[in-house]
This record gives structure tokens, sequence and C-alpha cells, in this order.
């Protein structure tokens, strides 16, 4: 064909080395021979919308040609991109890597392949190069203007305000609208240009790289991320689309998802003719059949879906490529087809290790000048982003930039690249993982085994799952892959399942971005939103701790460089604190009153009790945590002011403590505040549908009324800060003084609001346990308080049954947890405390901790799980008995449709078994189904076979604590920087402090609390343990201060109060 024309690539325009260290053959070895014979020319459509034409012998595999456009791009994580092309058929397909390529594209000259994103990771945090980003946010480009990233309005001018300015630079009025007329990114542009422009003029001093950072955080949140719909029916001829993803296969009616299966669920893949077949591992706790079915258009279209479900479920779940079949002698049956390639694991892997040279490279539509306000005076941090802005930016005036009528002689003039000249690239070779390397070191994929324990994103359950058809049968040819031999890996190594209901622990971990609410993740994230902004990706610790283990010299390095007083580390969780705190005022202040301005279902009476009493908070506590941290900075000796006086806190909280006297007024209003929305609730059905909906939400991560208490508990962590402060000066201290008259002025604040905290306390704890018990409609009832609940084994005809009791300063409730879809307890029975008495029935009845229960009206057998459980109930019914015995009268019947159970343990069998059937014969019945309420503390209680009391309860309000630990699963290397907040029992886990939802929780209840032993081998500073049966947890805090608080609060969750700390505590309340 002559002499080829060479071009430059992106890469070499820029200086890069030729050989940009993508190969992945080991030492040794030499990259696979490239077939020789007739060159073809094949014409790839890039991204950016270029097209390249790029030569390969017609003989060679997919593989080939796909490598020859990652090495061309100077592209290392190439993986996650594929080329499609039309077939003979004109349905779209994707290039078979394994596959000749003359067999694929029949006619090359009248063909453009084109290379696009393939697959979608869970986060885009995953992604460490800033190419690969720059190509992701192409490809959402992409899907904007082609109508297949559906949002709303809002979302839609916040995603193309970023790439305004990524292609343009910082705001300017008349060169913005003048680029967006020029330019549409979405259908219906117009009518945002305004809310485009206004969201634009957020984002001054914003790199093009943070662009691509921001675009990427608010697309992943939506629903249609990465979703490509294919047609199908569902067996009663229901028209659907099909979808996969990094954690299943979605099923969808228009642009709404409507169920999803779990890979960890799904055991086979097949496809028979049009019928595609997904059968499901045996789930006694599901409603579906054990196969669905679901008719394609053709068995062309049936099978395009089923191989990109096998190459999607081997890249996100396998740890490495999958082996080739035998081939078999005589006859093959089935299809050959497997995932080629490098799967994801491989990649960070591979990317981790530093296997490559970064390198530059040309944004095309990107016309930023070097007179952007990044060449403002640098600090240590934003070097690097300057240093990369001033090289990217001179491109535009060197020889490598090009006009828009160079970019049109561009296209028309096509480049030719060479796939099968000796001088061309090697193909990438996938590495393969060392065996027993269960999980990359520190790596932010899936999660291992021991992440059972996690609490998954309620959004996950919140939306009803419509009926599945069953299979039908035949005797035809059967195409399919088995996952079978899958099944040990994807049990021990991953996670991103659904919830295990039923089981003895409670759901898994979700890293999964498909599976929440999308439409408000991104109206009103105060992450996300115009106002502010992150910090810049390349020096993110999402992408620097998180994705990498830090070393133990850059460990050392941390702690020469912050200050070792403990002072200094007690404002520092001042500060962290106060960062969580924001956040759960913006529960109230943005996501809630947004949710609420959209529906007209809260009464204006309500609107203006609730909202107008914390935004003052919010705006007061924003400016407070920018004091305290621009103190720490201070003290840590980040800015020029080397001053001794900075390092202090007292003045600071002093100041801002006086300032909050002002808000009293404020504080006061927040018990009327939650009286009246529970009111409300109480009298609006439409009311409470429409706060049972927030909840389900990822951002309300706890019952909604928790957080109007926010405001009170804040008030107790001040008071117990100051006092550690003033415990740890000495009275000559320079801050001593500030700090002493800062806790006078709290002390005050707390003595004035405490009897109202407690009471607000009890209230909302009542109404949070009626939402979890069927059966009763009057449990909020003036003068009745909550005591303990827990499990206990009721003794009956048929044995020891688990059965969750409620014990309040009246009554005894106790019910049982049945598989309805709700996951509410029933009340079974009540027993009036007046006139009660307990007493030890071990040796009567050969039952372990056993109590006998003896009211005026009846007696139960009940049996606690080990000694101490039982003392503890013992302890706090004893104190109830003799409550009820002072109050004046009985107790009132409450139970309004459970008569009392009067029946003895021999009598009660038939009535026991009754309601059991009843609450079985709910399996099947999904006309029923309400939002799933499987993680709530009742729950944690009755899976841990535990209990808690109220006391416990307000000792975990006070014991509150977030920050960064690293985290260490007991099979892995690497430790895992999180943003982890303790509140409620439990443990929450964030990438950051700035992300708007945990990602996973873990529930403290039953755990052990203890520090590593030598044989475990973990040879680190600051390190505790968390242990549960199998499951195994390693933190490691960043000083002994922190270290000693985190094992203060842990173990507050993990034991509960000693018999001292209960009279004490409870000298406090009025039962």
């Amino acid at each position: 064909m002559g002499e080829i024309e060479q071009r430059p690539t992106p890469g070499s325009r820029l200086g890069a080395p030729e050989n940009s260290g993508i190969s992945t053959l080991e030492r040794g070895q030499k990259p696979p021979p490239t077939p020789s014979g007739k060159l073809v020319s094949i014409k790839i459509q890039m991204l950016d919308d270029t097209q390249e034409a790029f030569e390969v012998p017609q003989r060679a595999p997919g593989k080939v040609l796909l490598d020859a456009v990652c090495n061309h791009l100077n592209l290392v994580e190439g993986d996650y991109f594929g080329l499609e092309f039309p077939d003979h058929k004109k349905i779209t397909v994707w290039l078979d890597l394994l596959k000749p390529i003359v067999k694929q594209i029949r006619r090359p000259k009248h063909v453009v392949v084109k290379f696009v994103v393939k697959f979608f990771p869970p986060d885009h945090t995953q992604l460490q190069e800033e190419l690969t980003r720059y190509l992701f946010a192409l490809q959402v480009k992409q899907d904007l203007a082609q109508g297949r990233l559906t949002c709303n309005d809002t979302s839609a001018a916040l995603l193309i305000s970023h790439i305004v300015q990524s292609e343009i630079g910082d705001f300017d009025e008349a060169l913005d609208r003048e680029h967006l007329a020029k330019n549409k990114y979405i259908p219906q542009q117009d009518a945002l240009e305004d809310k485009i422009v206004e969201f634009h003029h957020n984002h001054i001093g914003q790199t093009p790289a943070e662009s691509d950072f921001q675009l990427l955080e608010i697309a992943r949140r939506l629903e249609m991320y990465g979703i490509r719909l294919h047609p199908a029916k569902d067996r009663e001829g229901t028209k659907i689309n099909l979808a996969v993803a990094n954690t299943g296969i979605l099923v969808f009616q228009g642009f709404t998802k409507i169920n999803a299966f779990n890979w960890a669920k799904v055991r086979k893949l097949s496809f028979k003719r049009k019928r595609f077949l997904i059968k499901l591992r045996p789930d006694a706790n599901s409603a579906y059949q054990d196969t669905l079915e679901f008719l394609m258009a053709s068995r062309d279209f049936c099978k395009s879906f089923w191989k990109i479900c096998v190459e999607h479920h081997a890249f996100f779940r396998l740890f490495e490529e999958p082996k080739p079949k035998p081939k078999p002698v005589l006859f093959s049956r089935g299809s050959s087809f497997r995932f080629s390639g490098r799967t994801q694991k491989q990649v960070l892997d591979y990317v981790k290790e530093g296997g490559h040279k970064k390198v530059q490279f040309e944004r095309k539509h990107s016309k930023i000048h070097s007179i952007r306000s990044l060449a403002s005076q640098p600090t240590e941090l934003n070097s690097e982003v300057l240093e990369q802005s001033q090289q990217s930016t001179s491109l535009t005036f060197g020889e490598g930039a090009e006009s828009p009528g160079g970019q049109s002689c561009r296209r028309g003039k096509e480049p030719k690249v060479s796939a099968g000249e000796p001088g061309s690239h090697p193909s990438p070779a996938p590495r393969r993982s060392p065996a027993g390397n269960k999980q990359a070191d520190g790596a932010a994929s899936a999660p291992t085994e021991e992440e059972e324990e996690v609490v998954k994103d309620r959004t996950q359950q919140s939306k009803p799952q419509p009926p599945q058809p069953s299979t039908g049968t035949g005797s035809k040819k059967h195409t399919y892959i088995t996952l079978n031999n899958l099944r040990y890996q994807e049990e021990d190594h991953t996670a991103n399942m659904g919830s295990l209901t039923g089981s003895p622990h409670l759901s898994e971990l979700s890293v999964n971005s498909q599976g929440g609410v999308a439409p408000a993740n991104v109206t009103l994230s105060p992450n996300l939103s115009p106002d502010t902004k992150q910090a810049s990706p390349l020096i993110s610790p999402l992408l620097n701790d998180q994705a990498c283990p830090r070393t133990d010299d850059e460990d050392e390095g941390r702690r020469k460089r912050f200050p070792t007083d403990k002072a200094y580390f007690i404002a520092k969780e001042v500060s962290t604190t106060e960062r969580t705190y924001l956040k759960d005022l913006e529960v109230i202040t943005s996501w809630f009153q947004s949710t609420v301005s959209k529906e007209d279902a809260m009464p204006e009476a309500l609107k203006s009790l609730i909202f107008p009493n914390f935004e003052p908070l919010h705006k007061f506590h924003t400016n407070f945590l920018k004091e305290i941290e621009q103190r720490l900075a201070l003290w840590e000796g980040r800015s020029n002011a080397q001053i001794r006086d900075y390092q202090r806190i007292g003045d600071v909280m002093l100041k801002n403590i006086q300032g909050m006297k002002h808000l009293a007024a404020h504080l006061w209003k927040h018990s009327e505040a939650l009286e009246a929305l529970e009111n409300g609730i109480k009298s609006s059905r439409r009311l409470e549908n429409f706060c049972r909906d927030f909840e389900l939400q990822k951002v309300c991560y706890l019952p909604l009324n928790t957080f109007l208490l926010r405001p009170l508990h804040r008030l107790m962590h001040y008071k117990q800060v100051l006092e550690r402060l003033c415990k740890h000066h000495p009275p000559s201290h320079a801050d001593f003084r500030d700090c002493r008259a800062a806790l006078a002025e709290i002390t005050e604040m707390v003595a004035q609001l405490h009897g109202t905290m407690i009471k607000m306390e009890n209230f909302q704890k009542l109404h949070e346990l009626k939402k979890d018990l069927i059966g009763i409609d009057n449990l909020v009832v003036p003068g009745r308080e909550f005591i303990r609940l827990g499990s206990l084994s009721k003794l009956s005809g048929k044995g020891l049954q688990q059965r969750m009791f409620f014990l309040f300063n009246d009554v005894l409730l106790y019910t049982s947890r049945g598989l309805t879809a709700s996951n509410q307890f029933k009340v079974h029975g009540q027993l009036p405390l007046y006139g009660m008495t307990i007493e030890e029935s071990e040796d009567e009845w050969g039952v372990p901790h056993c109590l006998t229960l003896r009211g005026q009206r009846q007696s139960i057998i009940v049996a606690a799980s080990s000694r101490s459980e039982m003392e503890k109930w013992v302890e706090d019914i004893q104190m109830a008995i003799d409550l009820a015995e002072k109050s004046s009268s009985p107790a009132p019947e409450f139970l309004a449709s459970s008569p009392p159970d009067n029946k003895s343990p021999d009598e009660a069998t038939a009535a026991d078994q009754e309601s059991e059937d009843d609450l079985s014969a709910s399996r099947t019945s999904l006309e029923r189904q309400a939002p799933h309420r499987g993680n709530t503390m009742v729950h944690v209680c009755w899976h841990r076979n535990t209990s808690v009391s109220m006391v416990d309860f307000s000792i975990a309000v006070e014991n509150q604590l977030s920050g960064n630990l690293l985290r260490k699963f007991k099979n892995s290397n690497g430790w895992q920087k999180l943003w982890v907040v303790f509140t409620n029992f439990c443990l929450f886990f964030y990438k950051s402090h700035q992300d708007n939802h945990p990602l996973a929780s873990l529930p403290l209840l039953g755990y052990s609390l203890t520090i590593p032993s030598e044989s475990e081998n973990i040879q680190k500073d600051y390190v505790f343990k968390l242990h549960f049966k199998s499951h195994v947890y390693y933190f490691r805090a960043e000083s002994e201060y922190t270290f000693e608080r985190w094992m203060e609060v842990i173990r507050s969750a993990t034991s509960s109060a000693s018999r001292p700390h209960v009279l004490s505590h409870k000298e406090s309340l009025v039962y």
C-alpha cells in the first residue's frame, strides 16, 4: 500500500517517549506474533469525534486493533474501553477480541468502528489516570447529546456547566452564551442556558481535570449512567428493557429501573433462540421463581446481550482472565465465547504497581489560555496542578494546537497508524495476580468476605419488585454459560449483593451507584452544588490514599509534620465532628427542604416551624467550622505565621459558644418541631408516606426524627471536649482561662435544655419503635417511657422460639419477626408490669439463663442468650416493676388489634402456629410489599441475639465521633483510608468527608473490641481490632489520642453500661 504516513500521537507531540509502558508482559516473555499477510485499513471514530485510520493484518484478532488504538492514545487503562460497529444485519455489536477481524467486519471500507467506554466502574475514583477520566467525560458528553443519559434539568445544567468550564475556562457571560449557541450538548438546551451560565459562574479556578472529576461525580449518581438499553418482553408480553452493569442485570420500564439481579444471586445465564434466561440461586426468602425468561427481538439480539453480560461478569467479578475451555473431540455444545483481557482487579493492580509512565495529552475541545487564575501564586499542595496546567495550556499556542479549520482538515485527511509493522507497540497481555492475593492492597474495588456484616444502602430495596416470568421447556440446542465454578470467588471475595433476609447476618456492603434514588442526589448535594467545590482530583485523598496503601515512610512523615500536643488532637476532633454535624444539618436544610418544596405534602405551618429554625444554625456552624480549620492550619504551620499563640482553640470555642446563646430561641423550637412533625404524620397518610420515602434515600442514613435532635446533642459534645481540654491544660496555660469560660457557658446551656432533651429522646425512640411494630396503635402515649429492647427465646409447646421483647415503664411486649416484605415485628402479646413478679427458673425447666415472668393474668417463660444478658433483663424488668408499683393505678390496655395471650405454654402452640403461617403466607404476596426496614436497631438486636437499653442509647448519643481511619480486612495486606462516622451504635464508612451518604455501615452490637496480638503480625501502631464470629476488621488511628478516643466510643457500643452507671444516669430520668 506504499509508505504509511506517520502522524504524531498525542503523547509524541508532547515529547513523551514512544513506548509509554503499557505492556504487561513479564520478563522473558515476547509479544504474540502479529499475523502476516494483507493489511486492511479500518476507520476508528474516537470519543472526541475525530477519525483515525489504522492498518492491521486482516487475519489479526480484534485485540490487535484495540491495542493499536490504546497505544496511539498512550492509554494505560484501555481495558475499560471497547470497539463497537454495526454488523451485516445492522445490529450494533462489540468487536470480539479473539476472533479474526475479517470474520467480523465484512466490508471494512464502508464501516466506521467506534471507540467507546464499555465497562463503567461503580466509582470514578477507581480510574487512576487523568486521560482515562477525560475519555469517560467525553463519553458522558456523548450520552447527554444522544439522549442516553437522562436526568432532570438541574442535573443536566450542572453537568453541562462542568463541560463548559473544561472547554473554555473561567466564567465570561458573553463568551459562555456564544459558546453555548455554537455547541449543543443536550436537546432543548436553550431552555437551560440561564441555569448553565449561573452554575458555570461558580466554577472559577477549576482546572479541566477537576471539571472531569466533578462531571463524573455527578454522572455516576444518575440512574442511567453507563446504561445501554436492550428491548425485550417478559413472559406476559409486557415491553421492558434489559441492561447490564457492574452490579448485575437490570430491568427497566422505559427509563425507570424496576428490578435488579445482582451477580451473587445469578447462577447461570443462557439463551435459547430468542429467549434470554436467568437462573437464580435458591433463596427461601425470594418471591421469584428459579429461572426467569425474557423474549428479545431475534436470536442475534439475544446472543449479543448474553455476550455483554458474560463480559461484565468476568471483568468486575473475576480476579484474572478466565482460561479457555478445552476443545471437544467430536462436537461442541453451546457457545465457546469467553471474556478476553484484563479484569478490573488486574487493571487496578497494574496501575497501582506503577508499571507505566504518566504522559501528558491534548484536550481537543479545550480552549483554556495561560492567563487563567491558575497562574496565581501556587501553594505546595497545588504545585503539581499548576505545573500540569502550564504544560497543557502551552499547547494552545504551540505547534500542536489546531484551529477549527485545522480540525476540519484533520477529518478530511485521516491519519493512518499501522498495527502490523515491527515498530509498533506490543499488545498488552494480562498480568496475572499471584495466587493467594485475594484482594488488591487498599484497592477501592469489591470488598472481601468480611463485609457480610455491613449493611447495604436502603435505597436498593426501596422500589417494589414486580413478579417475574417463569421459563418454558425445550429440547433444542441450548447455549449457556454456567457460573457455578465461580461460586467460591463470588461469595468469598466480593460483596455488592442483595439483602439476606432471615439470615444470621444483615445485608452486605454495596458500593453500587446504580441502585440508589437518582434525582435528588445531584440537585441539592452540598458537594455538587455550584456554591462549593472539591479539592483537585490530582491531589485528592480519594485518588492517592484510598486506592494505594500508604507506606510506613509516609506515615512517619505525617507524624513529624503535625503537632504532637494532645490539645491539637482534641481541637482536630472538634473539626472532624463539626463536619459531620454540618452534613446532618444539611439533611434537613438542603435535602429534606428541597424534597418538601417539590411535593405539596407538608402544611405551611409545619414548614415554618422546622426550616427557619435550622437554617440559622447551619449558617452559624458553617462559619464556626471555617474558623476552627483556619486555626488548625496555623497550628500545623501550614501558613507563614509561625506564632505559638495560635496553638490553642479555647478562644475560638469561647467566641462561638457565646454566639450560640443568641440562637437559643431556635434550639428551644426543635422539640416543638419534632412533636409537630410526628403529630402531622399521625394525622396525614400523605405526609407519613412522604417522610417514609425520604428516609429511604441514601442521604438519610438515620431515622429522620433523629436529625431534628442533632443540635441538642451537639451541645453535649462541645461540653465534653471542653472538659477534656480543661483537664489537659494546667491552670497556668494560656488557653486554660478561655477553655474554662467556654465550659461554663456551654454547661449553662446544656443544663437549661437537659430536661427537654431527655423528654425528646424518649419521644423520638417511641416513634421510631412504632415503625417497626405492627398490631399496635397507641404506643406513644403521655407518661410511657422506653427502657429496653432485645431478643429472648420464649418457651412454648413447640420449644424455644426467638421473640423480640420491648420493655416500657408500664408494660412488656413480645413480638415475632415474620418473612414479610416490610420486615416489621408482629405483636403477639403484652404483660402489664403492675403486680408482676420475676424469678430465675433454670432448674425448673432445664433451660440455661431461664426466667419466669408471672403477671396477674398470665405467665411466660423466657431464656436469654447469656448470663450477662439475663442479668441486664432482670435488672431492668425489676426496676420497671418497682416504678409501676409506685404509680397510682395499673396501665390501661393499649393493644388495638391483638388480645392478651392468656394461654399456658402448651395451649399457645396452635395460636403461635397460626400466626407464623399468616406471616409466611405473605412471602408470595408482592402486592403488599412495603419499603425495606431491615437495618434498624431492632433488626440488629434480632440478628445478633442481644439487647440494648435507653441508657445505652443516651450514652451512644454522647459518644459520637468521626475522622479518618485506615481499615484492613483479615485476609488482605493493604490499608484502605476511609472517613468513618460513629453514631447510633454503628460505624458508617465514607470515601471522604465530602460524600453525602455512606458507602456502607457496620452495626457494632455483639462485636468484640480488642488489640491485635503479636501472632496476627500487624506490626503497626494505634491499631484496634473488631470481630464478630468469623468477621474480623483492623483499624488504624493517626495518633495515640485518636486511638484512645475510638476505643472509648466503640467500647460504649459493644458493651452495655454497668450497673453503677445505669443507676447514676437514670437518676435524671423521671419514670
